[in-house]
């Protein structure tokens, strides 16, 4: 596969499936604020999954759409990071899970938006705004819970603890990689990976959590080999279209 479309479909693959992730909190979010933001933060992913899914079937040329590329693919053709379709253990888990993947999102957005590609470019300049507020408010919430009562601290120690090796397989690089910051299209990955480590370092450090000290690091995501819950999530994404093939409202 090219490799400006795998690149393409990594990032529009790890917004989709943490967007549908978020979207199963809607109604059944432990207070009503939580509830309406974590259906906004979805349809935030899910909207800039649209973006990397036209730019991905743009460059590739066979005329897909990007519903073709969402609803059509099975799971070893989905590049996301295993993160992001980790499931929703408990409310802990889901902030965690969406702090780390913004602490990674955020600084890859910042320098996406200088890219050499005219199509990433703009869309990093379109979404980065979005990006940012996800972020303050994983944080803020983070640095709430973890240095809070004694029952929150435990569950987001616990949610760290879990979730932690799995940021691996954000901060994994290949031979794409190197092709997209040699062409000036994305960014170094050691930059990446130093601003995501200043930046959880510093936070949870306020949230006086403590950063696992293990040598476990849960990868594959990026080249399709996923965890057993990926199948799940697909299953309820595409019964629709599986079900009732080329539906359309």
């Amino acid at each position: 596969m090219d490799a400006f479309v795998t690149f393409c479909l990594r990032m529009g693959d790890n917004a989709l499936i943490l967007g549908q992730r978020t979207a199963e909190w809607c109604g059944h979010a432990p207070v009503l604020e939580e509830d309406i933001a974590f259906a906004n933060m979805g349809l935030d992913l899910i909207g800039q999954t649209q973006l990397w899914y036209g730019l991905a079937a743009e460059a590739e040329g066979k005329g897909r759409t990007p519903d073709d590329l969402a609803f059509l693919r099975p799971e070893r053709q989905f590049l996301n990071s295993l993160l992001v379709e980790q499931p929703n253990t408990d409310f802990g888990h889901a902030l965690m899970r969406q702090y780390l993947f913004d602490a990674w999102h955020l600084p890859m957005q910042e320098e996406l938006a200088k890219s050499s590609h005219e199509g990433v470019r703009g869309l990093a300049q379109k979404t980065v705004k979005e990006v940012r507020y996800h972020l303050d408010r994983s944080r803020d919430l983070i640095v709430r819970l973890g240095d809070g009562s004694e029952e929150s601290h435990k569950r987001m120690q616990d949610a760290l603890d879990w979730l932690w090796p799995f940021t691996a397989d954000l901060l994994a690089t290949d031979e794409v990689d190197a092709q997209m910051a040699d062409e000036g299209i994305a960014p170094v990955p050691a930059l990446i990976a130093k601003a995501f480590d200043a930046e959880t370092q510093a936070t949870l450090a306020r949230a006086t959590l403590t950063i696992p000290e293990t040598r476990l690091r849960r990868t594959g995501g990026r080249d399709g080999i996923h965890t057993e819950h990926m199948g799940y999530i697909l299953a309820e994404m595409q019964s629709l279209q599986r079900t009732y093939p080329g539906a359309r409202w």
